[in-house]
C-alpha cells in the first residue's frame, strides 16, 4: 500500500511538498543556511531604492 488512494492524489500531495516546504521553507546551502523565503525578505530590506515617482 503506498498511502495515496490514486495516482492524482499522490502527485498533488508531493507536488504540495516540493513547492510549499522543500522549496520554500526548507534551509539552502547556497543561501548560507536560510530559506529561500527568509533570503528573498532579507535581499529586499537590504536593496535600495532606485527612484521614486510621484
Amino acid at each position: 500500500m503506498s498511502g495515496y488512494r490514486n495516482f492524482s492524489e499522490a502527485k498533488e500531495n508531493i507536488t504540495r511538498y516540493i513547492t510549499g516546504y522543500y522549496s520554500q521553507l526548507r534551509p539552502h546551502q547556497y543561501n548560507g543556511g536560510l530559506t529561500p523565503n527568509e533570503s528573498e525578505r532579507l535581499y529586499w530590506e537590504n536593496s535600495k531604492t532606485v527612484a521614486k515617482f510621484s
